[in-house]
């Protein structure tokens, strides 16, 4: 009986060896830098730094956009008030009266007459 236990011992031994050889075999090839997730973690560390990257440099155009529309807007602000006032000034001006003009606005060189043709 003693045989038969330390036979099934044995066997348990060897078949928990070869399960964590296995184990471990899995376990390296799940964080290997390459293939595993462990490259997968890489990969997408390199992409966040190279999103922030962007981000910062969309966040940087941004606020030089935003400070070139002030600028603008500023300068339409200050160009309508001073046509404001000149369109103003230009109500406080009295009204030509148009003069009707009677001559022909065609030259003539002599005066055509029935009388001194004859």
């Amino acid at each position: 009986m003693a045989v038969i236990a330390d036979v099934l011992l044995i066997a348990g031994a060897v078949g928990i060896a070869l399960y964590c050889h296995v184990l471990s075999r899995r376990l390296r090839r799940f964080t290997d830098l390459e293939k595993g997730v462990g490259g997968a973690v890489a990969l997408l560390s390199m992409q966040v730094d190279d999103l922030k990257k962007t981000l910062t440099q969309a966040q940087t155009t941004a606020t030089t956009s935003v400070n070139a529309l002030s600028d603008v807007s500023t300068r339409a602000e200050t160009a309508s008030q001073k046509l404001e006032l000149l369109v103003a000034s230009l109500h406080d001006l009295p009204k030509e009266k148009t003069a009707v003009v009677t001559e022909s606005p065609f030259f003539v060189r002599r005066p055509t007459s029935l009388e001194g043709r004859q």
